[in-house]
């Protein structure tokens, strides 16, 4: 079946759902994955992730078939991992959902595809409460459906630490991809979407707030135009990606791939007033938020002059000669972006 069986952690590798929840000292309840076991698990998640229109053959057997009307497959993955990439005690299970959805559907369409597909693969712990995946199953589904692709399969795993793992799939739709390697100096720098809105969202939460609710929501849930790319690749975009670890550092990779300069122009983004108000409260630029703030996912892309990007999109700078980011034709000073690595 595509969703294979699971594999087993640690010294309690061999053992059983149960055994392995008493040797990892969980005391197994109806409500715990320990309880419940793999297969359980599995028609949980099964049960709550339609397919799509796009699958042929779902989850059942040793893999899923999707069909591939382009000939060509776009995929990518993206690792979540609690307490790294989100929080329980932040987030609902519904909102980590949404969010791990998010940020693999936001890279499709920055190819200029349309998402078709998804596959999770699922690291828990065996005393996580059943219905917590089973929320974030939903979550998952409902991002997906929003997008027009549906969720094919994946795999399960018990493991000390909660990870979440997806890989989505897209269709071209005969165009060719939108690469980062295609920005070409004299090219116009558009956005689609919300820039600073999940940065604002997440230092709230860390300084211990709620409100205001609609940025805290931003953080939980990106809320993504997936369609744009597609229509952004019909337009004659020449480059693209995806804002997830802050707009400077992503623009980084276009800068790098093209081998061109990309200034933005600060007065051209939108700093909203509930931006600036609460970036007041708390002693924050709002600028930093909108300029270095991940996880926003929103699109942005280089465009020939004189072939407008469309609705949605906004002009907030332009390509030229040399390889950097320059914001107001200066360097920006401090860090550009998130670096799983170095922050």
């Amino acid at each position: 079946m595509i969703w294979l069986r699971a594999v087993h952690v640690g010294d309690a590798s061999a053992a059983p759902a149960d055994a392995c929840g008493r040797l990892c000292g969980v005391e197994t309840q109806r409500n715990e994955l320990a309880a419940t076991g793999e297969f359980g698990l599995i028609d949980a998640i099964v049960d709550r992730m339609p397919a799509g229109p796009h699958s042929l053959l779902g989850p059942g057997d040793d893999a899923a078939v999707v069909a591939v009307p382009d000939g060509r497959v776009v995929a990518c993955t993206d690792v979540l991992v609690d307490g790294r990439h989100f929080r329980r005690d932040w987030s609902s299970a519904e909102d980590v959902g949404h969010r791990a959805a998010a940020a693999n559907l936001a890279d499709v369409a920055a190819m200029g595809a349309r998402p078709t597909a998804l596959l999770l693969g699922l690291c828990v712990p065996p005393d996580l409460p059943v219905s917590w995946v089973e929320e974030l199953a939903d979550g998952i589904a409902a991002e997906a459906a929003v997008a027009g692709a549906g969720v094919v399969g994946g795999d399960t795993v018990s493991a000390p630490s909660l990870t979440i793992a997806i890989t989505a799939l897209g269709d071209l739709g005969g165009r060719p991809p939108v690469t980062r390697s295609g920005a070409r100096p004299g090219d116009l720098l558009a956005v689609n979407g919300r820039l600073g809105w999940a940065a604002a969202g997440q230092t709230i939460l860390s300084r211990g707030f709620r409100s205001p609710g609609a940025l805290v929501a931003a953080h939980r849930r990106p809320e993504v135009d997936y369609g744009a790319g597609f229509h952004a690749a019909r337009a004659g975009a020449t480059a693209m990606i995806d804002v997830s670890d802050g707009l400077l550092a992503d623009l980084g990779h276009v800068a790098a791939a093209s081998k061109v300069s990309i200034d933005v122009d600060s007065s051209a983004v939108e700093v909203t007033d509930q931006l600036r108000d609460t970036a007041h409260a708390l002693g924050v630029d709002p600028l930093a938020w909108v300029l270095t703030g991940g996880d926003d996912h929103a699109l942005v892309a280089t465009f020939p002059p004189g072939s407008p990007p469309g609705a949605g999109w906004r002009l907030i700078g332009r390509v030229g000669d040399g390889i950097d980011v320059t914001v107001d034709g200066e360097d920006y000073e401090g860090a550009t972006g998130w670096d799983h690595f170095r922050s």
